[in-house]
């Protein structure tokens, strides 16, 4: 990918940094929805929020013909589910939460005054029979708060449905990489907001209404794009996400795919995605010189495409996946330059969209 000068700025930075590192579990997405907001504002004309916090920013919020660009912004975390008498926690999953990696990973426990910091704990590996020991798993992994009872747990505010998220900043890997906890798939939101930006100091006027939507719950069952697809109720639905890249050790391509961080945005063909919606993405890309991937889903993309899609009487939508390594870890990784190019694709592709777009297959 030839180098070009960046289109985010010295704001866009700080707020990457801020919106990733703020925690957003899923179900408790308000304090980063509120950075979110904060940061999108000057660039909209207006915006709704629903009762669960799905926020949608609105530009041209009285035109009848709406288009919806997407990403969501919860995090996979734990749940507080048993306080041992000695004062141990053990937990359940909210979202798609990794037990193999949690053993001596750094916690935050979202209490009730305020933020108690704890340990995944495990047995040392001197003490450990190799020829019996056990893996990682939601029976014996146990957060350690440096409590000796429940009732010293129960006095730092943490009660059983505390939510816990890892302690893990975003940082950067050669210059290349950004790496952390909830790229999956907070960095869309970012990426998202950065096209408001973009429309907003490029002064384009846009023949339709834009609704920049981050919604919430996306980890457990696309539960946000479900309920804002219905309130909306657009025209057109272009998605971003996370995908695999598949070119790291223990990675399988005939099964995932062969994808790659730094070759740039991926599409994906499935039955959700409307191929006339997909042809003017791919047309976009040639346009611009966009280098961009393929990808085949299944039955279903798994992501919020698959809600935006048959939502209501069906809504012409595509996805615009991400590459990302170690997915659901502290460390997953995408490349800087991939953030940049999707964030062109989508903005391109927005504009290259008519008033009353007819999508149809057949007319």
């Amino acid at each position: 990918m030839s180098k070009q000068k960046s289109i985010l700025n010295a704001e866009s930075v700080k707020f990457l940094y801020s919106y990733l590192n703020n925690p957003s579990p899923t179900g408790f997405e308000t304090a980063g929805q509120k950075l979110w907001l904060s940061y999108i504002k000057p660039y909209i004309d207006d915006y709704i929020v629903d009762t669960y916090g799905t926020v949608a920013a609105i530009i041209n919020p009285t035109a009848k013909y709406k288009v919806v660009i997407e990403a969501h912004a919860d995090e996979i975390s734990w749940f507080v589910h048993y306080i041992t008498k000695d004062g141990f926690i053990y937990l359940r999953r909210n979202g798609g939460s990794d037990h193999q990696i949690a053993p001596s990973m750094r916690v935050h426990l979202h209490g009730t005054k305020g933020i108690v910091k704890g340990v995944f704990g495990w047995p040392a590996i001197h003490v450990r029979d190799a020829a019996k020991e056990e893996p990682p798993s939601l029976k014996n992994i146990f957060l350690d708060l440096g409590c000796k009872s429940d009732k010293e747990v129960e006095d730092l505010g943490v009660h059983v449905g505390t939510v816990v998220t890892y302690e893990a900043p975003l940082m950067e890997l050669n210059g290349k990489f950004y790496v952390g906890r909830a790229l999956d798939n907070r960095i869309g939101g970012f990426m998202i907001a950065e096209v408001a930006r973009l429309l907003k100091e490029g002064k384009d006027k846009l023949p339709f209404g834009l609704y920049i939507v981050n919604s919430v719950q996306e980890e457990v069952g696309l539960n946000g794009a479900t309920m804002i697809a219905r309130k909306i109720n657009p025209n057109v639905a272009i998605v971003t996400d996370v995908c695999h890249d598949t070119q790291t050790p223990m990675m399988n391509k005939i099964s995932s795919g062969d994808l790659a961080c730094g070759k740039g945005p991926v599409l994906s063909y499935a039955p959700a995605v409307q191929n006339n919606l997909l042809k003017l993405i791919i047309d976009t890309a040639n346009k611009h010189k966009i280098k961009f991937q393929r990808q085949a889903a299944s039955r279903a993309t798994g992501t919020d495409t698959d809600a935006f899609a048959y939502s209501t009487d069906g809504i012409a939508s595509a996805l615009i996946s991400l590459p990302l390594r170690y997915m659901h870890t502290t460390v997953e990784s995408v490349h800087k330059e991939d953030v940049e190019e999707v964030i062109k694709l989508i903005y391109h592709s927005v504009k290259a969209i008519k008033n009353n777009h007819d999508f149809r297959y057949l007319k």
